[in-house]
């Protein structure tokens, strides 16, 4: 059993139990959060495709951690005019886990 949700823009597939890192979301570390954004769905019974959503599906997750990744470093160069730039970037992230898939 596994669905793809969709959520900041990107679309994950996930069964029960997976841990996934996804973009910043705004709750809590230990509070369970639904995505309602289903793609797909596939059980027991068959496969669903949503055009664009599965009607009634659901995932639901709990929160592990809110942090950043390890820094990038993105270097702007301009030639012939002595211009030079280093910036540094980090990528906030949730980490969360799948608890259950509704469908």
């Amino acid at each position: 059993m596994f669905a793809i949700i969709e959520t900041g823009g990107k679309q994950y597939k996930v069964i029960e139990q997976d841990i996934i890192f996804v973009e910043k979301l705004d709750v809590n570390e230990g509070d369970e959060i639904v995505f309602d954004s289903v793609k797909a769905l596939s059980t027991d019974k068959g496969f669903v495709a949503g055009a664009p959503n599965v009607a009634g599906a659901k995932v639901t997750a709990k929160v592990l951690k809110n942090g950043k990744n390890k820094k990038i470093y993105v270097m702007k160069y301009k030639s012939k005019k002595n211009e030079k730039k280093k910036i540094g970037h980090r990528q906030p992230f949730t980490k969360v886990q799948i608890l259950t898939i509704e469908g």
